[in-house]
């Protein structure tokens, strides 16, 4: 009873937060959203309510938070679930390794005071989940929903709309792919190794179990020392020789419960020694044969059941769809069927944009731990992981794909941490992230003998205005002029300038933002 409640839980909440970051809409954190600000560190960031209660929830249950609540621990349940299916009984007691446990989470803590946030997104599970979605799986759940887009555009119906696929990042995607090809590794082979060896949050969680009031208990008298517990602990906690169970390590996943025929283990508040019953080698053997006869079945049925779709059915949808990207990008690159266009060049700023809500450059990267959520959510494509190594996948702003719409404050809704804290349209209206910086010699005007006057057209505040290239002449053409005042770097300007590869006016990033 235990275990199913335990899996209920953690689907439900797995799925939830999964969705946060695939959704691209943002439409899912309207009802799931509270999921990403119970997490570990963002809680300890933002709202120390919530990380009291996280406290006080190991104090009482365990470590039920890396069970159900954290999401790159139900992950690491899937992998190992998959894992058993092919080798039962394959877990082994194994003595901690402190050394390791206690090392990766000093250098953690202190790297988490230096301010060094690079080191420690790369640590924290919740942000690691963030990353490993946001990066590798949500492109795949973009291409899907693109080729539902295209099969109902065949049909008259506008239920799904086609979203652009682009890697925002190669650093990311190739931290991503290595962090889940570690963990996986490891769930696959060993389970919960990552969890009680390098997770921070799983060895301060750790520490904290030890003193909890529910625990798996062993009931000495009852237990005929078969091990089945101790083969089916994916925490390797379980010492059967000595029946100790190492609660530092201990997950409460329930696994051992399910899979002990003798009832000698509990979840309860203390050890209740029974008589002990003695149990035949023969009632044993066939309670074993039992057990393995219905799992034969229960694997078969699966397969058969997952043998009913077809190989050839499932390769021709997947080959629509990608199909019908490949169509959908080509209509991207070139402007009514007539000319390529040229993609634009990524600038290198002196000071980084960060969005609107954040207050200031050192707030935003103190309390920032790179789950990319924000970037998950954004419409506009203009949030982006930062390269730079101190700030590494912290989210910055960049306008080659879009620009900041006054109107848009996803961000600051979706943010679990603190580091974009919630804006209203209006504060955002006057809120200065940046200014605008006019290049004359990249300007159209000036370059192809043009008239534009783009930047000044969509310029949301009016800090843009057109005066003459050369005041003498009454028919000289017209370039921009920036009121810095005025200008809240919304980057409307820098994305919808016409010249290649670099706009001709372009947003530099203020270290404290300021109301106009």
């Amino acid at each position: 009873m235990e275990k199913k409640l335990r899996i209920i839980l953690a689907s439900i909440c797995f799925t939830a937060i999964t969705l946060l970051f695939l959704d691209f809409t943002g439409t899912v954190h309207l009802w799931f959203g509270w999921l990403a600000k119970i997490q570990f560190l963002p809680a300890l960031l933002s709202n120390i309510a919530i990380f009291i209660s996280l406290i006080v929830l190991t104090l009482i249950f365990g470590r039920v938070y890396c069970s159900i609540i954290c999401p790159l621990g139900v992950m690491q349940d899937i992998i190992s679930f998959f894992a058993v299916k092919r080798n039962k009984n394959r877990y082994t007691y194994s003595p901690a390794k402190n050394y390791l446990r206690y090392g990766v989470l000093v250098i953690f803590v202190v790297m988490f005071i230096l301010g060094i946030s690079s080191f420690v997104a790369l640590l924290a599970p919740y942000s690691s989940f963030g990353r490993i979605i946001s990066s590798i799986f949500a492109p795949i759940y973009k291409l899907a929903n693109n080729g539902l887009a295209y099969l109902a555009e065949r049909f008259d119906s506008y239920l799904f709309y086609s979203v652009d696929i682009w890697v925002k990042s190669i650093g990311t995607l190739i931290i991503s792919i290595f962090t889940i090809s570690i963990i996986g590794y490891l769930a696959w082979k060993h389970g919960r190794t990552y969890c009680n060896t390098i997770c921070p949050v799983g060895t301060i969680l750790g520490f904290i179990s030890k003193f909890s009031i529910l625990k798996v208990r062993f009931d000495e008298n009852k237990c005929v020392n078969c091990g089945l517990c101790a083969k089916n602990c994916k925490s390797a906690c379980i010492d059967i020789k000595h029946h100790v169970i190492d609660y530092s390590r201990c997950v409460s996943c329930m696994n051992c419960l399910e899979k002990c025929n003798k009832n000698t283990l509990s979840y309860s508040f203390k050890n209740k020694n029974t008589p002990k019953v003695k149990a035949t080698q023969k009632q044993d053997k066939k309670l074993e044969n039992k057990s393995i006869t219905e799992k034969k079945s229960d694997s078969n049925s699966v397969l058969k059941s997952s043998n009913s779709i077809s190989r050839k059915d499932f390769l021709s949808i997947a080959g629509l769809f990608a199909v019908s990207k490949v169509i959908h990008a080509q209509d991207k690159k070139i402007d009514g069927g007539l000319a390529f266009i040229e993609q634009k060049k990524v600038l290198k700023r002196i000071t980084p944009i960060k969005p609107h809500g954040s207050k200031s450059f050192a707030n935003f990267t103190l309390h920032c731990t790179a789950c990319h959520l924000c970037v998950s959510v954004c419409p506009n494509d203009i949030l982006i992981p930062s390269s730079d190594l101190q700030h590494f996948g912290q989210p910055e702003l960049s306008y080659e794909r879009g620009y900041c719409r006054p109107e848009c404050t996803l961000c600051s809704e979706v943010c679990p941490t603190g580091a974009i804290l919630p804006i209203s349209k209006e504060e955002k209206a006057s809120t200065q992230i940046g200014h605008a910086i006019f290049i004359k010699e990249n300007c159209v005007v000036l370059t192809d003998n043009v008239s534009c006057g783009n930047c000044s057209r969509h310029c949301p505040t009016g800090a843009i205005q057109m005066i003459p290239l050369d005041k003498d002449k009454q028919d000289s053409a017209l370039i921009p002029i920036v009121n810095t005042e005025l200008c809240i770097g919304c980057g409307a300007c820098e994305h919808l300038c016409p010249s290649r590869p670099y706009s001709s006016i372009y947003v530099e990033g203020h270290d404290v933002h300021r109301t106009i």
